[in-house]
């Protein structure tokens, strides 16, 4: 048994279930029962973002006009496809139902600043992984940005000072430091990928030990002598704790927020509109074909872990200012929470398959799936267990999907 119906009538019935939506949260609004906290609020946005989507999706002529086919094949690839994501779902109606304090604006909130920076994180090593590779370097240069930011970043009389006789430097003097630090690193990896062919995996090995051999070396010198570094200046706390919108009982926006969506967006623009990401997408998908085409393989791979670098140094410089302190220690496996993230979200580890939009549902899926788990206290190790088996599944999944294709 199978259905067909018009693309257009497919994407009427979704605006229809969004402004279904829509009425219902404001329904349950005006009725003001208190146990259901924000879900209303919650409901009404969730309903205006899908009304809005597929309204523009049917007002746009020309895109996607084929018809939608209704089998049982294709429901078992949906269901395959959104595992994880139904899964997740699922997950949280059971939180709620344990915890109906999870249905608030203010957790919302929070789930989106704590993903901000592992966002960033996962756009960076998403080049890497596009080209059937990875970087395992990742974490350890997030620490490293964090340590030289916050070590250049200290009060004056802060007690224990990294630089004692250092000026106050203007804010962005130190960050970019950092940044440019994080992509000579980054460049190291390029170098030994493009121009001895080594694999992602062992050359992004090789600096990820050089790079947190270097940090703890920095992080150890008199007089800090590897203590945590603190006292960090009002200017670049403010990077990762400022709170917009803060209006009565509004909790505010974390100024993460924004920063991780303008990062977001100049990402998307260069993977999908610049002659830069169609390469890398070439180089992903065939290396032999994207030679042929005369994609620069070396210049490619070189930029692909110079760029990757350089936002991980973003993240580990707003990590150091929200947490207002870094140590050696910190981004550590970071790196694996972000592939694991962009193979949930539908990066295939095979190369040339990679969406932002999949990378943001990815880094989303585990933050709330983390986030929820501890807000009911299910123990760390039982996280780590759920945590892992997601990381299986997506996986398997992705080398499911490999064998169709070919």
């Amino acid at each position: 048994m199978s259905s067909v119906i018009k693309r257009s009538s497919y994407y009427k019935g979704l605006a229809g279930i969004g402004a279904a939506i829509l009425l219902l949260g404001i329904g349950l609004y005006f009725a003001s029962i208190r146990t259901l906290y924000d879900l209303p609020v919650l409901m009404v946005l969730l309903g205006i973002w899908i009304t809005g989507v597929n309204a523009y999706r049917v007002a746009k002529p020309g895109v996607e006009t084929a018809d939608i086919e209704f089998n049982r094949k294709t429901i078992n690839n949906f269901l395959t496809n959104y595992a994880i994501i139904i899964a997740m779902v699922v997950l949280v109606v059971v939180i709620c139902v344990i915890q109906p304090r999870f249905m608030q604006v203010r957790v919302v909130l929070d789930i989106m600043t704590q993903s901000s920076t592992k966002l960033i994180i996962a756009l960076g090593i998403c080049f890497t992984l596009i080209i059937a590779g990875c970087d395992l370097s990742a974490g350890r240069i997030v620490g490293l940005a964090a340590v030289v930011s916050t070590s250049m970043l200290q009060t004056q009389d802060y007690a224990n000072r990294f630089f004692p006789d250092l000026a106050q430097l203007p804010l962005f003097v130190p960050i970019i430091t950092a940044v440019l630090i994080c992509m000579l690193f980054g460049a190291l990896n390029g170098f030994l990928v493009a121009q001895y062919e080594m694999h992602p995996f062992i050359a992004t090995l090789a600096t990820s030990v050089i790079v947190y051999g270097a940090c703890s070396l920095y992080f150890d010198l008199p007089p800090n002598n590897s203590q945590p570094i603190g006292g960090v200046r009002p200017d670049f706390a403010a990077l990762g704790q400022t709170k917009l919108f803060q209006v009565g009982s509004f909790p505010g926006v974390s100024v993460l927020i924004p920063i991780a969506a303008v990062i977001t967006v100049v990402i998307w623009f260069v993977l999908n509109k610049t002659v830069f990401g169609k390469n890398v997408y070439a180089l992903g998908g065939n290396r032999e074909a994207a030679v042929v085409a005369g994609v620069n393989v070396y210049a490619t791979n070189l930029f692909i872990f110079v760029l990757a670098a350089g936002l991980y140094g973003i993240a580990g410089v707003l990590e150091a200012a929200r947490t207002a302190g870094a140590t050696n220690q910190y981004g550590q496996g970071y790196e694996l929470d972000a592939i694991a993230a962009c193979v949930v979200g539908g990066v295939s580890l095979m190369g040339g398959i990679a969406t932002v939009s999949g990378i943001i549902a990815g880094v989303f899926v585990f933050t709330i799936i983390t986030y929820g788990l501890q807000f009911i206290s299910v123990s760390p190790m039982w996280q780590q267990v759920i945590k892992g088996i997601i990381i299986a599944t997506a996986v398997a999944i992705d080398m499911g999907k490999y064998r169709k294709k070919n």
